[in-house]
């Protein structure tokens, strides 16, 4: 059940929170920013996780070392191999991928509800227009609250059903 609605992601009730990075992203811009700021932990695992796996495009990888949060790193976009650089735009295919991982992901872990922020639209370069229908055709059949942040507005709790 795809709920689409305003306000602060980060202020989400949902069980998990996804968005897209790249792999080894510096996480240095948008959500990706904030996340890495609220768990630092977070971010060095993930880099740790790059460098042992080698993700490829498509990947999810699930962090759950905070009470009551799953915070989903979607590879949407392809990484550089060196920490720090900012990583390419994204593109359809690639998404496309990331969702379908989500998808499998949110099954496998039982995953009760989650929050999607407009993905790959900022620092991926990608217009909504052409991101929202991928999202709801891969997961409109998903039986979970799926609140999806059409509207970024900083610090206000969205209203989720």
């Amino acid at each position: 059940m795809i709920h689409t609605v305003q306000g602060d992601i980060l202020k989400s009730s949902a069980q998990a929170i996804a968005h897209g990075v790249a792999a080894n992203d510096s996480m240095a811009q948008g959500l990706s920013l904030q996340i890495h700021q609220m768990f630092p932990q977070m971010h060095k695992d993930f880099h740790k996780w790059c460098h042992q796996n080698h993700p490829k495009v498509g990947t999810v990888w699930k962090w759950d070392k905070v009470k009551n949060l799953i915070i989903i790193n979607m590879l949407t976009q392809d990484g550089d191999s060196h920490h720090g650089t900012h990583p390419p735009k994204a593109n359809l295919t690639d998404i496309n991928h990331s969702l379908r991982a989500l998808k499998k992901l949110i099954s496998k872990e039982k995953i009760k509800s989650i929050a999607i922020p407009r993905l790959a639209t900022g620092v991926g370069g990608l217009l909504w227009e052409d991101v929202y229908p991928l999202i709801v055709n891969q997961l409109e059949d998903v039986n979970i609250p799926i609140y999806l942040y059409a509207t970024y507005i900083p610090g206000v709790k969205a209203e989720e059903p």
